[in-house]
């Protein structure tokens, strides 16, 4: 595993609705309550552990904050962007 040069994270960004910051890839979801967003919290922790690949969640009642890296790289790898695509996939 390697970490994503710049110009393939911009090739990979252009088909997802993650935003790059620093070395993570960013997404915010916001629900109709904390019910709501904790649901969608529990999905995503789904999809992670199957992906055996998990993302830093904050939840701030209706507010879902995603940031996705490689910890063990320090940035952003195919790892996260499979993950990302998974994530997106879900409905919104």
């Amino acid at each position: 595993m390697e970490l994503l040069d710049d110009a393939e994270l911009r090739r990979a960004l252009a088909n997802l609705s993650w935003r790059c910051e620093g070395r993570q890839l960013v997404k915010v979801i916001r629900r109709q309550d904390f019910a709501e967003a904790l649901a969608y919290v529990n999905l995503v922790g789904a999809l992670a552990e199957q992906a055996g690949h998990h993302p830093d969640v904050e939840i701030s009642w209706n507010t879902v904050t995603l940031r996705l890296s490689t910890h063990s790289l320090g940035g952003i790898t195919d790892a996260d962007l499979a993950l990302a695509r998974r994530i997106d996939a879900l409905a919104t």
